[in-house]
């Protein structure tokens, strides 16, 4: 099993960053997918950026640009760093992870508010 721990979320103004991390922890350490969603109110969860273990990314169109992920497989850690934030990226924000073998995973949530 795998458990997921998130921080770095917060209050940004807009134009502002902020760094998102999750760090895995447990009996399973090769994911083939690390990844963020968010789900703002009365919206359904979307996929924000996503990371293979081959190293191709994918990003939400409305975040291409501003938006990076990295992965550190050494540290079982993945990172969104979000740059020129908007208020429109205001959602709580949910770490995803598959692991080769195992069932994908989710952490509890980080909330990212953009405004000012």
């Amino acid at each position: 099993q795998v458990q997921l721990a998130e921080s770095g979320g917060g209050l940004a103004q807009p134009g502002g960053s902020l760094r998102l991390s999750c760090v895995a922890t447990g009996s399973i350490f090769n994911f083939y997918t690390m990844g963020w969603f968010r789900q703002a109110p009365g919206k359904q969860r979307e996929l924000v950026a996503v990371a293979t273990s081959g190293g191709r990314t994918n990003y939400l169109d409305s975040v291409r640009d501003r938006f990076a992920i990295f992965r550190d497989n050494a540290k079982n850690t993945v990172y969104l760093q979000m740059n020129n934030l908007k208020p429109e990226d205001t959602a709580v924000y949910y770490c995803n992870v598959n692991p080769y073998g195992g069932s994908p995973a989710w952490g509890q949530g980080t909330q990212v508010t953009v405004s000012s």
